[in-house]
């Protein structure tokens, strides 16, 4: 039996709707809520591997890095804010939603001053990276706030 959601915090419960009835949002196939999931998970597994390549000291990461005038010494911080940020949203997926919001939070402001290092140093050609990487963590971060905070009607 289809039931409502009350979204009164941690003492929420689940009331019966009448017999044939739809709670808001179900039957809808592909929400919101799924395209947030996902788009958490890339976020991951992209500041994963962005901070293994950076630790790595990759090619393509040493010259993106001088083109926007960034220090070589600089990209072990750099690559553990990455690594930091995809753990904290990990650990917000499976234990403590709150702590995905500050990772989430934490990423759109890295990657926010991402872009702007780009704009400052007049490196369009490949502006794209961090702007979807910022894109990601924005993602992220809303699909983190709605875990810690509970369902939202339509979502």
């Amino acid at each position: 039996m289809p039931t409502d959601e009350s979204t009164d915090g941690p003492l929420a419960h689940r009331t019966p709707l009448p017999s044939g009835a739809i709670a808001h949002g179900e039957g809808r196939g592909f929400g919101m809520t799924t395209v947030l999931f996902v788009a958490t998970i890339v976020c991951v597994v992209a500041n994963v591997l962005i901070a293994v390549a950076d630790y790595a000291r990759a090619g393509f990461v040493l010259r993106n890095s001088a083109e926007v005038g960034l220090p070589v010494s600089a990209l072990p911080y750099l690559a553990t804010l990455k690594l930091a940020g995809a753990v904290g949203l990990a650990v917000g997926l499976v234990v403590w939603p709150w702590v995905g919001v500050a990772a989430g939070v934490g990423l759109v402001l890295f990657f926010i001053g991402a872009v702007v290092a780009h704009v400052r140093a007049r490196v369009f050609h490949n502006i794209v990276f961090p702007g979807l990487y910022l894109i990601l963590a924005v993602a992220a971060a809303v699909h983190m706030i709605h875990l810690a905070a509970g369902p939202l009607h339509g979502w």
